[in-house]
């Protein structure tokens, strides 16, 4: 299978000149640094920026060099920060952007900030509770919360928000971490984050398309079944993910499920899917940014396809960024390979490198190197302002359920008694 090259002008080689680009959502970007290091890539090292790979800050000495063999052997276009500390995590990322060639394209799972992934991180409300929330303009002060804690620790792009619609009370994977059943309100959050987190130049990353949120299975453990008509999909699964496109989200990351709507073809992942990644994504609805898999490793993949071919078949779907790879070197070598054998230009391999240089020089590595200051003794990532912060999304949650005799607000305490019960509370705690 040849994939679609109508944004390259011939098959650009190294130092053709040939390739074409348009900023899209990287808008801003003038592209100069960009075209500077694709030109000075070999092949190898090109497909390398194509990967991100899981890092840990709670491991051992032997998983840090496994780490640097990767950067230093493959030149991987980034890494993917898991369990850990900020501090340590500070460390570590100060350390591999020094063995970088290119620099690393630093990103985490912060949903609901760091404490989704950081130990000594301040939790924010999940996006349940935001859904609730009526003011908007709140939602987008914790999106730049949460992106100038990014900053503090090295994280250049964040995989959040998630515009999954929670049309499933079963779902045992999405749940609180969607905004709700309501596909408008999904959206309306899902920018207000997304442009918070922009205004702190951190990359977002809008999950999981086309829609984890109708499915009673882990992704994680096995391939989760959609099968929900076209038109469905486009009125309750897809708008959010086109109204983030329309707002001009930067990346998209795609799930592991299987949609016989969009691709029959048993047993394979919409992440594997190019009717699904490049015929509907980018084709139909026009995405131009950067497109990345949901984890390689999750069973929802890896369970029919054996480390390398998994990603080489991610990347013959045409996404632009391969997550959590199980073998980076079969994987290269594979993809090395399909270019040899005329199964994709390399041309397209200079497409979607130039979208992740893109998004690095947009993000200021070209300038940073992305090398961050350490923590001192003092240092801490809460402050009054989040506390501050925090109480307000908690408190533009709270939703009255039912009123009856509008009995709320209480106009008078005079010859009223009132009863609070707690669940799961400390006695006597505040009302």
């Amino acid at each position: 299978m040849i994939l679609p090259l109508s944004a390259i002008a011939g098959k650009a080689g190294k130092g053709s000149g040939l390739i074409s680009f348009t900023p899209g959502p990287f808008e801003g970007t003038e592209g100069k640094w960009a075209r500077t290091m694709l030109d000075q890539l070999t092949i190898d090292e090109k497909i390398g920026q194509l990967f991100m790979v899981a890092a840990y800050s709670n491991k051992n000495e032997s998983e840090y060099l496994a780490i640097e063999s990767l950067i230093k052997k493959h030149n991987i276009g980034g890494l993917i920060f898991m369990q850990g500390g900020p501090s340590r995590q500070i460390d570590l990322v100060n350390r591999y952007q020094k063995l970088a060639k290119v620099p690393l394209l630093m990103a985490q799972d912060s949903e609901w900030g760091l404490s989704m992934r950081l130990d000594s991180a301040p939790p924010f409300p999940r996006n349940m509770t935001l859904g609730a929330i009526t003011r908007d303009s709140v939602v987008f002060k914790l999106g730049a919360e949460i992106a100038k804690e990014c900053n503090r620790v090295g994280i250049q792009m964040n995989f959040a928000p998630v515009v999954d619609v929670n049309s499933n009370p079963a779902n045992p994977v999405i749940n609180d971490r969607s905004f709700g059943e309501d596909p408008e309100n999904v959206a309306l959050k899902g920018i207000e984050y997304y442009l918070g987190m922009k205004s702190n130049g951190v990359l977002a990353c809008a999950k999981h398309f086309p829609g984890h949120g109708d499915t009673d299975t882990d992704s994680h453990l096995d391939l989760p079944i959609v099968a929900h008509t076209r038109e469905r999909m486009d009125t309750i699964d897809l708008y959010p993910f086109k109204k983030m496109i329309a707002a001009g989200v930067p990346s998209i990351m795609i799930a592991h499920l299987f949609v016989p709507m969009l691709d029959s073809t048993k047993n394979r992942a919409s992440t594997l899917s190019p009717e699904i990644v490049t015929g509907l994504l980018r084709d139909q609805l026009n995405f131009d940014g950067l497109i990345i898999t949901d984890a390689l490793n999750m069973q929802g993949v890896a369970k029919y396809y054996a480390p390398g071919e998994v990603d080489l078949q991610a990347f013959l779907a045409g996404n632009d960024i391969l997550l959590f790879s199980g073998n980076v070197s079969k994987g290269i070598e594979l993809i090395k390979k399909a270019v040899a054998d005329g199964l994709v230009a390399e041309g397209e391999i200079d497409r979607r490198v130039m979208k992740v240089l893109l998004a690095k020089e947009w993000a200021g590595l070209n300038k940073t190197k992305g090398l961050v200051p350490v923590f001192t003794k003092t240092d801490n990532l809460a402050s009054r302002q989040t506390d501050i912060l925090r109480k307000n999304l908690y408190e533009s949650a709270i939703t009255v359920a039912t009123n009856k005799n509008n009995i709320l607000p209480i106009k008078r305490m005079d010859g009223k008694g009132i009863a609070s019960i707690q669940v799961d509370g400390k006695i006597n705690g505040v009302f």
